[in-house]
């Protein structure tokens, strides 16, 4: 029996996902859930504009001689779903990195290109125990919100600095002030010299003193190819979630042979840091559900507003609001059913919709609309064209 602030629940409740035995970790996406989904996505997408990167997409299955490149063969190869290919050895890819090597070794950027930033919705896979998978927090099958930064040394310190300060008020927009950082240094299994990493853990640690952040230390959970920062929220409950991260990677770039051209024109190493936002758009989802008790603010909500005429001689006013109010973005929604007044408020409230607007005779008559809020049933009446900008307000994008 699953607790009823459970995000299991809550997705079976709200009607937004489920997950059977006939595909192991992985999600059935239903309408309002993968409207959830999409509109994760959508954030990311418009930080990733506002911080210069292009957005690429890359094969899901790759030959085994880029997976030997980039060690992933010998040092990840429990978690990754094997297969032949024509004969030639091949493996779905459980991240995108190797992929993007692919594209920016195509690209042979100039010192002028840098730093050159990439960006990938990836749908990866890996072969999790059956035991270890948890609803959407541990899946075979989930979407990394995938990002690499290829850049001169000297710019490392600017590009974590940019990416600390803007991951801060990216997380706020969720409602989530506090964020924790780890430092996560070189690992028992490992690819690159000592001295390669001596020089990676010290850049990373430079970076994060410049960027302000506090850093926990986290011996040997780095990436097996470079150190790592790792930021972690804290929900209502007070647990811990790590989502976020930036790693920072020397050795990547030279088992790919990626370069670029300096101004004298010879051709020069880059560094490569990997970066994420959410991690797995589906956990950062499992999250949120359960932080807030399945009641997601206006922004985040499947629907943000259920129309209701009281009876059928309003539903020509209540199309007219509905209409307005899809014209400003809104996702709306009408309930023109045949379910009382206060019935349609309570599916509205089950749904966890965060607000009904109601026409009645009298909103029709006076050109309002009477607007009832999802926590209290606070109602309050508006004129029409005021209710239509606040309501739109509301609902904006707050990340």
């Amino acid at each position: 029996m699953l607790d009823e602030d459970d995000h299991r629940y809550l997705g079976q409740r709200l009607d937004l996902f489920h997950l059977q035995e006939e595909a192991p970790g992985m999600v059935f996406w239903h309408p309002r859930g993968f409207t959830l989904y999409r509109l994760l996505e959508e954030a990311v997408r418009r930080q990733m504009v506002r911080d210069g990167y292009r957005e690429v997409r890359t094969p899901q299955i790759l030959r085994q001689a880029i997976w030997k490149a980039s060690g992933h063969w010998d040092s990840f190869s429990s978690n990754m779903f094997r297969l032949a290919e024509d004969e030639h050895a091949a493996a779905v890819k459980p991240v995108s990195c190797p992929g993007h090597m692919q594209l920016v070794s195509r690209m042979v950027p100039s010192y002028r290109d840098l730093p050159l930033r990439i960006g990938e919705f990836g749908l990866v896979h890996r072969d999790e125990p059956s035991g270890t998978l948890h609803g959407l927090f541990r899946l075979r099958q989930f979407t990394q919100d995938d990002g690499h930064i290829f850049c001169l040394e000297e710019q490392i310190e600017g590009e974590v600095v940019r990416f600390a300060s803007a991951l801060r008020d990216f997380y706020a927009g969720f409602g989530f002030q506090e964020m924790i950082v780890g430092f996560s240094t070189r690992p028992e299994g490992r690819v690159g010299s000592d001295a390669v990493w001596d020089r990676a853990e010290a850049a990373l640690s430079a970076a994060a003193r410049s960027a302000g952040l506090d850093c926990r230390m986290q011996p040997g959970e780095g990436a097996f190819y470079g150190p790592k920062l790792e930021f972690v929220l804290r929900d209502r409950l007070g647990r811990q979630w790590q989502c976020g991260t930036i790693q920072l990677d020397l050795v990547l770039p030279e088992r790919f042979d990626i370069t670029y051209v300096d101004s004298s024109g010879a051709r020069r190493r880059p560094a490569m840091l990997h970066r994420a936002l959410f991690g797995s758009v589906e956990r950062f989802l499992g999250i949120l559900l359960e932080h807030y008790r399945g009641a997601l603010p206006p922004w985040l909500s499947p629907e943000q507003v259920v129309v209701v005429p009281v009876t059928d001689a309003q539903r020509p006013y209540a199309e007219e609001i509905l209409q307005l109010l899809r014209q400003k973005g809104v996702r709306a929604i009408l309930d023109a059913g045949d379910d009382s007044l206060s019935r349609k408020i309570a599916i509205a409230h089950e749904a966890a919709i965060p607000l009904v607007a109601i026409a009645g005779k009298r909103e029709v008559e006076r050109r309002a609309v009477a607007l009832r809020e999802r926590d209290g049933g606070h109602q309050r009446e508006l004129p029409l064209e005021e209710a239509v900008a606040e309501v739109a307000r509301r609902c904006a994008p707050h990340a």
